[in-house]
């Protein structure tokens, strides 16, 4: 409410969106007017506002938050819009809240996807959350450091990119007393799990100079640590933090992800 309230000294309105984002959140228009430097900084403010909020209680943000972070060093006026439409989203879902529940025997879960050549220098973008039982307490949404030749390959870097967090969670996990058999990773493509589990027997000339990402995997997974699952894409909770999803989906995906009474 506070970053909502702020926000009114520069946009008076009092307009409310259904989704954080559109459709084109990750499109970038080269004809638009940059910000100026005291616009600059209080895009950046707000960004800023909002990536501490959307890891604290509001991951449905988290996409759009993951964009503009890209943005604070060249805004323009377009990423003020998409700014603009992240706030009135807020302003329209101020009492939603994040609920969180363990099951008994927690086994951490995690939703992981790619999105191929999203960024316009045809990065991909990696997303993903993690729950317990009933929502998602580590959601990330974040460009892909490197170019990828497909979607496979997109979807072996998004997994390598979660190793970190995933590992450190599971360390976590185990140092408050809490044991676990397993670690499930789910995943929408069939072909980025067979070179997670049979690396590098199933691996190829496309995919190679790739080794060294999912060596770490298949080790986890040879080991009886980590399980790596199919997901329908229906179901790939990580799509919505990889894409400004609207509609039915978006709605779907964001109850799952607050644990939202029906």
């Amino acid at each position: 409410k506070e970053i909502v309230d702020l926000f009114t000294q520069y946009d008076n309105s009092t307009s409310i969106t259904a989704t954080p984002a559109a459709e084109h959140l990750f499109k970038v228009n080269d004809e638009a007017v940059p910000l100026n430097e005291d616009q600059k900084t209080v895009f950046h403010n707000f960004v800023a506002k909002c990536l501490f909020l959307t890891k604290r209680a509001r991951p449905d943000i988290a996409t759009a938050v993951a964009f503009l972070t890209t943005r604070v060093k060249s805004s323009d006026e377009d990423d003020w819009k998409k700014l603009t439409c992240m706030i009135q989203y807020l302003r329209g879902s101020l009492d939603l809240p994040l609920i969180l529940r363990a099951d008994s025997v927690p086994v951490p879960k995690w939703w992981v996807d790619g999105s191929h050549a999203t960024h316009p220098n045809m990065h991909g973008h990696s997303g993903g959350c993690m729950s317990l039982g009933k929502g998602m307490p580590i959601n990330t949404s974040t460009k892909q450091k490197i170019n990828t030749r497909s979607s496979t390959e997109t979807e072996l870097v998004a997994a390598d990119d979660f190793m970190p967090i995933l590992l450190w969670t599971n360390y976590f996990l185990e140092a408050q007393g809490y044991g676990h058999p397993d670690t499930i990773l789910f995943q929408d493509t069939q072909s980025a799990i067979l070179l997670k589990r049979h690396a590098p027997k199933s691996g190829s000339k496309r995919t190679k100079h790739l080794n060294c990402r999912f060596y770490i995997i298949t080790n986890w997974i040879n080991s009886s640590k980590l399980s790596v699952e199919y997901c329908p894409t229906e179901e790939m909770i990580g799509d919505y933090f990889t894409k400004p999803l609207q509609g039915k989906l978006f709605y779907k995906f964001r109850k799952r992800i607050l644990n939202l009474p029906d």
